[in-house]
């Protein structure tokens, strides 16, 4: 399972054992499944460098995809059709290199200081994309997180260790049922 995202994926700021994917192979290891997460979040990424990066994690087989980029597309404001085109691009090489892969798409969202209309445009193109890919949809990867000073560093972006903790808890409500089927098919 690869979890290709952004700093949110990296832990920026924190022990890289302390972010929502060390703690999902905890989750995995703790129910004895044969998974291995692999970590590929760069603090910084937006889908065009998630899409450049995609070809060299796909030379090692990918049963899971978890796609976390999107954040700092909507940060710097980049055109959704863009930040649509890039994620369908990378869903669209995932499959075609590894048909049976199970991609979980990590819902985000940006503050309204870009607008109403992008924001909603924003917020929208993750469920479109889920819904015409038939892909799993975490709605909002920093729920109960984003916005909450007590659980994000100093910066008010990047969670806390508790909070990745949530972070964690909300990838597990639907990557869990994702990773059951799989190995039930095993």
């Amino acid at each position: 399972m690869v979890v290709l995202g952004n700093s949110l994926a990296a832990g920026y700021g924190l022990d890289p054992e302390q972010a929502f994917p060390a703690l999902l192979q905890q989750k995995v290891d703790s129910l004895a499944w044969n998974v291995v997460v692999v970590n590929a979040g760069v603090s910084g990424e937006t889908t065009a460098g998630g899409l450049s990066r995609i070809d060299w994690l796909l030379r090692e087989r990918v049963d899971v995809l978890i796609l976390e980029l999107g954040g700092n597309d909507g940060l710097r404001g980049i055109a959704t059709e863009v930040t649509q085109q890039n994620l369908q691009a990378i869903i669209n090489k995932t499959r075609d290199r590894y048909a049976e892969a199970r991609v979980v798409l990590a819902g985000m969202q940006v503050p309204t200081n870009l607008g109403p209309i992008y924001t909603e445009r924003f917020r929208n193109l993750y469920p479109e994309l889920a819904r015409e890919n038939d892909v799993a949809l975490i709605p909002f990867l920093l729920e109960g997180v984003g916005g909450i000073s007590a659980l994000n560093q100093s910066d008010g972006i990047h969670p806390t260790a508790e909070g990745h903790r949530i972070v964690a808890e909300n990838v597990w409500e639907t990557l869990r049922p994702v990773l059951a089927s799989l190995i039930q098919e095993v």
